[in-house]
């Protein structure tokens, strides 16, 4: 829940209230961000968590782009980062589960 929240902050934040940052760090919050949605979804085992995620990557671009009172505009290389972000997410999750797996059989 708390990955989501500030998912819907760091995306939908107008543009007068993000700070100045170097060239690209947004496209690290943006992998950062989704690799955390993935990896926190399918901890809690939400079913479809990934798919829903690259949907919400671009949707939420769309968003960006048609909400006025946002003055920020959509980025199709935001869109194709946050799917780089979820995939991480997911290699992050799985190196996770299978560690564990691989503790459970060594006792």
């Amino acid at each position: 829940m708390t990955a989501a929240l500030l998912s819907v902050v760091v995306l939908f934040t107008p543009e007068s209230g993000v700070p100045s940052s170097p060239p690209g760090t947004d496209k690290v919050v943006h992998t950062v961000l989704f690799a955390l949605l993935a990896f926190t979804g399918l901890y809690a085992k939400i079913r479809h968590i990934l798919p829903a995620l690259v949907v919400y990557a671009g949707l939420s671009e769309v968003l960006q782009q048609v909400i006025t009172p946002l003055h920020r505009s959509g980025d199709v290389v935001d869109a194709l980062v946050d799917v780089l972000g979820i995939g991480l997410g997911w290699a992050i999750a799985a190196a996770v589960r299978s560690r564990r797996r691989g503790t459970r059989t060594r006792r």
